[in-house]
This record gives structure tokens, sequence and C-alpha cells, in this order.
């Protein structure tokens, strides 16, 4: 190795960045980001707030990684030579482009979204989506979905997680008539119970959105190559000049497995406590990751992965030991009429649980704890949030819980204060 270690990160997302970020201080490092988008980093968590027309692009954007880092912005990185420890990279759509030689990799490739239902066969599209059907994974995804948007533009979301719903009231609140589709028979149905779904989908309803769970889209419709409508499942038709796909994602992992570097069990990249995949030159974090047998997806497990890494590429003793991470959902017809929702752990009770509930309709709150001895196991709060952090706190630390009524832990400071 050189006396100054060549460190190339290839994803300039919100781990690659915040990783950047930290290493660009460290004085025996020369960093390198090869980011596939030509746009400064920014915070995906807030594309739906860019949709809905509360953020620019500016807002969302990320604090530099400063001027000690390479940023190269714009460059897609094709090839993995772990032999010559160099990346190839292709730029503006022409192969012959950079090669970037290192001396430490890291693979922050992120995920890529469940491709879109096949399109009925007179639509036209070759194989590919027609016109009008979008993901919501990138700033211009974001940007080309609020420039379909409008008061009256029928628009379909398909899939009802955090990111569909976010999408389908966004979309509400540029006024299109919007349909959400989810296969699942409620919305969240990996975070919420019933009754926290049930909250979920009224709200959506009052800021006007159809809903339909338990059925899935089977195809898209398309004229002359635009999008024209879905067909559900139980063979219903519903117009569409606007879809946005939210039904999931996948890491990617094209170039990782080009290169030959092991894969676990879900399709991520396999890393161990160090985030080394297997060979040891090549290190992975964040959606394309796999660690101990779980992929995360989620932006706290990945800053968490950045933070580690940073130590561990700076001589430091972190380890990764995994993440606990809850899901924070806002919605609202404007931003002075938020509605919040909170969820982490298991979304239902299990044998040997306890469970405490409190609903105030008049409040428009609910809450519910699994308890397990003297642990949280999961819970869901909606509308008023007071106390999830000390919650949220006490479960991703796996803390006992105090000795005091159950029913305690439902106040607004979690009954946790001491």
């Amino acid at each position: 190795m050189s006396e100054t270690t060549r460190v190339v990160i290839v994803g300039g997302g919100m781990a690659g960045a915040r990783l950047a970020r930290t290493l660009g201080a460290a004085p025996a490092l020369a960093v390198t980001v090869v980011a596939q988008e030509p746009h400064p980093a920014y915070n995906r968590v807030l594309l739906a707030e860019v949709v809905a027309g509360r953020y620019p692009a500016e807002v969302i954007t990320l604090p530099s990684a400063g001027p000690a880092v390479t940023w190269r912005g714009g460059l897609t990185a094709t090839v993995l030579d772990r032999e010559r420890r160099l990346v190839r990279c292709a730029e503006g759509g022409h192969a012959a482009g950079a090669e970037i030689p290192y001396d430490v990799l890291v693979l922050a490739t992120g995920s890529e979204p469940v491709p879109a239902p096949p399109t009925e066969p007179e639509g036209g599209t070759g194989g590919q989506p027609p016109a009008g059907v979008h993901a919501l994974r990138t700033l211009d995804d974001a940007h080309a979905v609020a420039g379909a948007a409008g008061p009256g533009v029928p628009a379909v979301v398909v899939g009802g997680g955090p990111l569909g719903a976010s999408a389908a009231a966004a979309l509400a609140e540029r006024g299109c008539r919007v349909l959400l589709v989810e296969a699942a028979e409620r919305l969240m149905a990996g975070q919420l119970d019933a009754n926290a779904a049930a909250l979920l989908r009224a709200r959506l309803t009052d800021a006007g959105v159809a809903v339909r769970t338990g059925r899935a889209v089977r195809a898209l419709r398309a004229d002359a190559g635009n999008v024209t409508g879905v067909v559900l499942d139980d063979g219903t038709a519903h117009e569409a000049a606007l879809v946005v796909v939210a039904r999931g994602v996948r890491p990617r992992v094209a170039l990782a497995r080009a290169a030959g570097l092991a894969l676990g069990a879900h399709g991520g990249i396999a890393v161990d406590d160090a985030l080394r995949t297997s060979d040891p030159a090549v290190h992975a974090l964040g959606d394309c990751a796999e660690h101990a047998g779980r992929l995360y997806g989620l932006a706290v497990p990945a800053q968490d992965q950045a933070d580690v890494l940073a130590s561990v590429l700076t001589g430091g003793d972190q380890r990764y030991r995994g993440t606990r991470s809850l899901t924070r959902l806002t919605l609202g017809a404007t931003a002075d009429e938020p509605w919040d929702l909170a969820a982490f752990g298991v979304p239902e009770a299990g044998p040997g649980d306890e469970e405490i509930r409190l609903a105030d309709a008049t409040r428009g709150a609910y809450r519910r704890l699994v308890v397990r001895e003297d642990r949280l196991r999961g819970g869901v709060l909606v509308g008023d949030l007071g106390g999830v952090g000390t919650l949220a706190r006490a479960w991703e630390g796996d803390e006992p819980l105090p000795d005091a009524p159950l029913l305690h832990l439902l106040t607004d400071d979690g009954g946790l204060s001491r």
C-alpha cells in the first residue's frame, strides 16, 4: 500500500456521503466518491416532500463531503477489477470512461426498485414501462413525478408501505385523483397492527386518496407509449396518467456479483462486523450490504454502518453489531396539520408477550406497546408522539423497563423518566 491510502467509495447516496465526510478529515487517506447521480448528495427520505412541493431540492441537500474528497458525479462504475484493484467507469453513457485505482474499496451502491408490473401487449412499449410510470428513489424521480402531478390528474400508487403512503399523500396534496393499491390486507403491514393501519387508511382517505388493500396491480395499460391505466388482479381497471411504483426495493449488487464477491442468503453483499466483504480490500455498507443475514434498507442503519466503517478505516476498534431503528411517517394536507406515526419492533404480540393499548378518539391518538418480561419488543404511536424518543431509546438499547405499572409506558415521557 502507498503511504497515502486510496479509498474509493462507489455510491454517492446517504451512506456513501456520510462516510466520505468523515474520512475526508483523515490526513492519511485520499478519498474519491464515484456517484452515479450528477446532483450533490441529498436526503432520500424526504423525496415525497419534494413531490408535494414543500421542499425544493436544495433543502434536502446534505452537507458537502469537503474539499479533501474528490467527488466524481455523473460517473457509473461498470467493472470492478479486484486483481488490479481498480474500478472502471462510464460517463455520460459512453463506455470509455475513467479507471480509478484503489487500495480500499467501499461499495455503497444502494438498492433499486422492484420493477413495475408488466404492460399489456397491446400497449406497445417493447418490454419497457410506458411513459408516466415512475419509481421514487432519486431526486430526478421526484422531479419527474412532481412535474406530471397536478389537479385532476389520475394517479395510481403501487405499494402501501411507508414510501407508498407518503407518495400517495404527496400526490393528493398536488390535487391528483389518487388510488393507492396494496397487495397485503392492510397498509404498512410490516410495521403496523390492524388498528394503526386502519387509522393510516382513514387519514389517507380524508386526504382524498382511494385505498385498495388485498389487491395487486396485474398489469399496466398504455397507448402510444404512454400509461393510461392499471388492471388489478380482480380484473377491475382504473384510469391513470401517472403511476408511482413503490412496492419495495432490492439490493443493487450487479457490480459485486460480476466481481465474484460473496452474496448473502437474501441477495445482499455479505459483510462481517467490520463491514468487509469476501475480499478483505473491499467493504460494503447501506442498502446493498447484508450483515448477519439481514438487509436493512433504511437510512439509520446505513448511517450507523458508515460511522463504524469510518472507525475501521482509520484504525478504530468499532464493529457493527446491527441496528434497531424505528419507522417515522408524517402526513398532512398542509405543513400546519401534520399527522405523525412511529413504529418499531414487532407489529403484533406473540405468545408470552404483554400488550398495552391506549386510544383517544378525540385527539386522534393511538398507542400500543408489546412487552416481554422487562423489555420492549415493539410499539406503534399514532397522532401524538409524546414520549416516542424515550421509548425508542429503551427499545434500541434493549434496556430493562422500570418496575412500575406497564400503563405508565403510555404517558408522554414513556414512563421512563427518573
